[in-house]
C-alpha cells in the first residue's frame, strides 16, 4: 500500500516534495481564501481578467498563499516567471534577468514576471538596478512579504505596485485545503483509506492559526507516523489510516502563535489591547495580553503601554489608575515571568473597568501646540523666581515686584481659601477641562468654584 503512495507523490528535483508543495493550487478555482481581492468583481480578479497586470506587492502572514498566487497569476497572464528571494539575489543575476526580459520582449513579444520572495530583504543597489525597468515595463515585479510594505519596502518600489493584503485563512478554508488534500489520489492521499475525524480536522482548523502550510504538515506528520505503525499492510488488505483528535494533536504539537513581535501583529495586537481597555473591555484586554505572552512579547513592554495608557486614557477619572500602572511595571520588572502574568491582568482589568478621560492627555497636547505654533508668552515679572527678579521679597514670602499695570505677587496664603484674584498665564486660555465621570466630576465642580472665586477676587 504505501508502495501506491509513494509512486503517485509529485517530486521536486528528484526528491520526494513536502505535500504543502505538492498540494499548491494549480488555478485560481483551487485557490482558497482571499476573496476581498479574488472574488468576483474584486481588483486582482478584474486585473486578471483583463490581463492588465501590473507590479503588485502581496504581504500577509505565512501560509496564506502569498507564492502561490504569484505564480497564479503567471500563468493565468501567459508570462515568463522568474522566481528568485530577494535576501540571496545579486545585483549580477538581477541584471542578467532584466537583459533576457528585454530580449525575450523584443524576440518573442511575451512579457516577464519577476516574483521576489522577501521583497522587503531587497538592498537599495538590487531596486536602483530594478526601478527603470519596471517603470517602462520591460519587466513586471511581484513581491511577497510578511512585512507591511509601506514601512519595510523602499517607498520608490511602493509607489510603482498595487499593494494586496492577504489575510489568513479562516477555520472553513482550512478544512476544505486538509480535505482536498486526503481526496487528491495524485497529489495527496486518495490512494490511501486515510480517515479523519471532524474534531481532528478542527484541531488543525484552529491551532495552525490560518496557516494553510502547517495545516498540511501536520496531515503529512499524522499520515507517515500512522502509516509506520501500521507496517505498510496486512495480508495485502488495505488498511485504513485513523487519525483522531489525538494524533491530530500529537502531529501539530503547540499552536504557532500568528505575531511578529517586529511587525504588524506587534502593533496591531497592542493597539487592540490599549483600545479594549480604552472600551471597558476586560475579557478582550485579557485575551490581547494572552495572545502577545504565549507569542513572547515582553510583559515589560505591555507594562509601559498600561502605564501610557493610564494617563492617557483614565487620568484623574480615577487617580489611584497610575498607581496601580506604576506598581504592575515595577512588580513586572522584579519578578518577571511567569508570574508577571498574573500583575499584567490585574493592572489590565482595573484600567479597563475605572472611568475614561483624556482631558489631561489633551490639555497638554493643546498646550504644546499653543507653545509650538503661537507666539511665545513671557513670564508674569512677578511670577518669576525671586532669585531672578528684579527686587526679591526681603520676607520671603513672595516677590513684592511691581509690574508697568501695577500688578504684584499676592502670596495665596495669605488669603482666605488660598483662592487668588491671581493671574497665572498672562491670557485667558484654558486646556485643562476636566469631564464628569468618576473623580473628575468633583474636580470640574473644585475647578469652577476656584475660577469663581478667582473672579471674584480680580472684580473685588
Amino acid at each position: 500500500m504505501a508502495d501506491l503512495w509513494v509512486e503517485s507523490r509529485a517530486r521536486s528535483d528528484g526528491a520526494v516534495a513536502p505535500l504543502a508543495v505538492r498540494m499548491r493550487p494549480r488555478t485560481l478555482a483551487e485557490f482558497a481564501g482571499q476573496e476581498h481581492i479574488l472574488g468576483e468583481g474584486k481588483l486582482l480578479r478584474r486585473m486578471l481578467q483583463a490581463d492588465a497586470i501590473t507590479s503588485l506587492i502581496l504581504h500577509g502572514p505565512p501560509g496564506t498563499g502569498k507564492t502561490t498566487l504569484a505564480e497564479l497569476v503567471a500563468s493565468h497572464s501567459r508570462r515568463h516567471f522568474e522566481r528568485e528571494n530577494a535576501a540571496s539575489v545579486g545585483v549580477k543575476r538581477v541584471r542578467e534577468i532584466i537583459d533576457e526580459a528585454s530580449l525575450r520582449l523584443q524576440s518573442k513579444g511575451q512579457r516577464t514576471i519577476l516574483f521576489l520572495d522577501e521583497i522587503h530583504r531587497f538592498t537599495r543597489a538590487q531596486q536602483d538596478v530594478l526601478l527603470g525597468d519596471v517603470e517602462r515595463g520591460v519587466l513586471t515585479l511581484i513581491g511577497a512579504t510578511t512585512e507591511n510594505p509601506i514601512f519595510a519596502c523602499n517607498s520608490a518600489l511602493v509607489s510603482r505596485s498595487t499593494l494586496f493584503r492577504l489575510e489568513p485563512l479562516g477555520e472553513r478554508e482550512i478544512v476544505r485545503v486538509v480535505r482536498a488534500a486526503i481526496a487528491d489520489a495524485e497529489r495527496g492521499y486518495g490512494a490511501l483509506d486515510v480517515r479523519v475525524s471532524d474534531e481532528a480536522l478542527r484541531v488543525w482548523a484552529i491551532k495552525c492559526d490560518g496557516d494553510a502550510r502547517r495545516a498540511l504538515t501536520a496531515l503529512e506528520v499524522a499520515v507517515l507516523s500512522s502509516q509506520a505503525s501500521l507496517g505498510g499492510s496486512d495480508g495485502g488488505k488495505r488498511q485504513a489510516i485513523v487519525i483522531d483528535r489525538r494524533v491530530a494533536e500529537d502531529s501539530i504539537q503547540q499552536k504557532a502563535a500568528a505575531y511578529d513581535a517586529g511587525g504588524d501583529e506587534h502593533f496591531d495586537t497592542i493597539s487592540a489591547m490599549i483600545k479594549s481597555i480604552r472600551g471597558s473591555d476586560p475579557d478582550a484586554a485579557v485575551y490581547w495580553i494572552a495572545r502577545m505572552l504565549e507569542a513572547g512579547e515582553d510583559p515589560r513592554y505591555i507594562a509601559r503601554r498600561l502605564a501610557i495608557l493610564a494617563s492617557e486614557d483614565i487620568g484623574n477619572a480615577d487617580p489611584r489608575a497610575i498607581m496601580v500602572a506604576s506598581a504592575a511595571w515595577e512588580l513586572v520588572e522584579r519578578i518577571g515571568m511567569p508570574e508577571a502574568r498574573i500583575t499584567l491582568a490585574q493592572a489590565a482589568t482595573y484600567l479597563a473597568v475605572a472611568p475614561k478621560s483624556n482631558a489631561a492627555y489633551v490639555a497638554i497636547d493643546e498646550a504644546l501646540a499653543d507653545v509650538r505654533d503661537s507666539r511665545t508668552l513671557p513670564v508674569p515679572v512677578y511670577l518669576r523666581d525671586k532669585n531672578s527678579s528684579p527686587v526679591a521679597d526681603a520676607e520671603g514670602k513672595g516677590v513684592r515686584v511691581k509690574e508697568s499695570g501695577g500688578e504684584s505677587y499676592v502670596y495665596s496664603h495669605d488669603v482666605p481659601g488660598a483662592i487668588t484674584g491671581q493671574g497665572y498665564l498672562g491670557v485667558d486660555k484654558r486646556y485643562y477641562r476636566p469631564g464628569d465621570a468618576g473623580s473628575e466630576r468633583a474636580i470640574a465642580e473644585r475647578l469652577e468654584a476656584i475660577r469663581r472665586l478667582r473672579r471674584q477676587g480680580r472684580d473685588g
